[in-house]
C-alpha cells in the first residue's frame, strides 16, 4: 500500500480547504469542517477506513453546507487519486453490507479509473439537525468524479435518517478500505487486462 501522506489545497470563492490523507492509518480524524454532523460521517469513513484524514475547511456556511460538502467530497476524491497513481499490486474492488441499527446499507466500490455514482437511497428526513441530507449525495458526487471511480450505494433496510447516513459512510469508509488494500496475487501488476487504469 501507499503509505505516502497525500496533502491537498484547494481554494475557491466558496470554499478554502486543506486536506492531508493517509491510506495507512489508524483510523484517526482530524479537523473541522464548520458542519457538525459532517464531522461526524468523517470521523465514522475515517474510522472504518483505516485511513488517516486531516481536515480544515473554511466555507460560505452563511449561504448553506451545500459548497462545504461537495468540495470536501471533490478534495478527498483528489487525494485518493494522487495516493494511487502508480500503485500496483491492490485490491480495485473493495464492498460491504453494513448493518447500522434497523438500517442496512450496501456499498461497492471500483477503482476504475472511470466515474460513476449509482446512488439508490430513500432519506425520509430533509435534515437531520442543520445539516441538508441531499448533500449526502452531492458529497459522493464530488468525489466519484475526482477519484475516477465507481461507486454504488444502496440502502436494503431502514427508517431512521441518522442511523441510514451513518450506515453509508460507515459502509463506504470499509469498501474503499479493501479495494486500497495490497493482493498479494496482484503483486506488482496493475488490476485490469488493460494493464492501465
Amino acid at each position: 500500500m501507499n503509505n505516502q501522506c497525500i496533502e491537498i489545497n484547494r481554494k475557491t470563492k466558496e470554499t478554502d480547504i486543506f486536506l492531508r490523507l493517509s491510506l495507512e492509518g489508524k483510523g484517526v480524524f482530524q479537523g473541522d469542517t464548520g458542519v457538525g454532523f459532517f464531522n461526524h460521517m468523517l470521523e465514522v469513513f475515517t474510522k472504518q477506513s483505516r485511513m488517516d484524514l486531516w481536515v480544515q475547511c473554511q466555507g460560505d456556511l452563511n449561504v448553506d453546507a451545500h459548497h462545504t460538502v461537495e468540495d470536501l467530497g471533490i478534495v478527498l476524491g483528489m487525494a485518493i487519486d494522487r495516493a494511487m497513481q502508480g500503485m500496483t499490486g491492490f485490491t480495485r474492488y473493495g464492498f460491504c453490507i453494513l448493518p447500522m441499527d434497523e438500517a442496512l446499507i450496501l456499498t461497492a466500490i471500483d477503482l476504475s479509473g472511470r466515474s460513476l455514482l449509482r446512488y439508490d437511497m430513500q432519506l425520509t428526513a430533509e435534515k437531520v439537525g442543520v445539516f441538508d441530507t441531499e448533500l449526502v449525495q452531492e458529497f459522493f458526487y464530488g468525489f466519484v468524479r475526482h477519484a475516477r471511480a465507481t461507486v454504488h450505494i444502496k440502502q436494503l433496510a431502514g427508517e431512521n435518517t441518522h442511523h441510514i447516513i451513518e450506515g453509508i459512510f460507515k459502509s463506504f469508509g470499509r469498501s474503499l478500505r479493501q479495494a486500497v488494500s495490497p493482493d498479494p496475487a496482484m503483486q506488482g501488476e496493475i488490476p485490469s487486462t488493460k494493464g492501465v487504469l
